[in-house]
Order: C-alpha cells, then structure tokens, then sequence
C-alpha cells in the first residue's frame, strides 16, 4: 500500500455534490480515503479564464494500485460522474481528479508524470495539500510550503466549507 494525494475539482452543476461523489466512489476503485482538506472556492487557471469559479480539495488516500493503474481508476471515476473524455484543456468540468503525489515516486509517460508538474506552481492545489501535512516535501526535499511562498499574487483561493467530504 502506497500514501498519495490526490486534487479534486468542480465548477459544473453541483459543484460540493460531485466532490462528495468522487470521494465515495474511490473505494470502489481501490482507493481508500484517509484524510481531507477544508473546500476551496478558486478563481479558473490556465487556458480558459471565462468560467464559473472552481471548488477544490484534496485527499491524503492509500491504495495498492501503481501510477498508471490508478491513473486509469481515477479516469474511470471521472466518466462516471459525467465527465466525458476529450473536451476543452482548462475548461468546464462536472468533476477533475488529479494524481498528485504517490508515496515518494518519481514517474513519467506520455499521460502521467509524479509528482504532477503543476503541483508546486498552483496555489489551488498547495493551499489545500498543505492543511492535510504541513510538512510535505517532493523527493529531492523541495518543502511544498516553500513553493507556496514563492508563488506570486493571484491565484485568489477562499476556504468555501469544512473537510466533510
């Protein structure tokens, strides 16, 4: 059994309902759930900036499954809860699950690098890892709330609602 971390997100529909939804349904993919930030309500990021607000949090799991077999479960989720594949990079979505962190391992293909690339350059992301363990750090020692510090203005990330998921 592996520790990971992974980000979840919404700005489609019920936003907190899809983030709940996600979260029950990961032990049906191998994932058990140990732990889970406060909500974030954020500003969109990246390509597509003319859209609803996003909420996000993440999950401290522990699972069995290697990077790309749980790569493919969260994927699985998605499509479950109505994300349909393809579709605009950045844009609107039901629900997004991202891996994050798996345990301490370094992992690259063509559809999955570990830890995630954006992970110490998004403050919707950092915020919310950070509550779940201060002390986070990647592999080679980088602390994550370092990487926070170093982040400049923008990224506005509002605590929207208590770790209930």
């Amino acid at each position: 059994m592996a520790a990971g971390y992974l980000g979840l997100g919404s700005n489609v529909g019920d936003r907190r309902a899809a983030l709940e939804a996600a979260v029950a349904a990961l032990p049906r993919h191998g994932v058990e759930v140990l732990a889970s930030s406060s909500v974030y309500e954020t500003e969109p990021v990246g390509e597509v900036l003319d859209q609803r607000d996003f909420l996000n949090a993440c999950l401290r799991v522990s699972t069995a499954l290697g990077p790309e077999e749980l790569l493919a479960a969260v994927k699985a989720l998605e499509r479950e809860l109505g994300r349909e594949p393809g579709g605009v990079r950045h844009g609107p979505r039901p629900i997004d699950v991202d891996l994050l962190l798996l345990g301490d391992r370094e992992y690259t293909s063509e559809r999955l690098s570990l830890p995630h690339r954006e992970v110490t350059a998004r403050r919707f992301v950092l915020v919310p890892l950070l509550e779940l363990d201060r002390e986070l750090a990647l592999r080679e020692g980088a602390a994550l709330r370092d990487a926070l510090a170093r982040l400049g203005p923008g990224q506005d990330v509002r605590r929207a609602g208590p770790p209930s998921l």
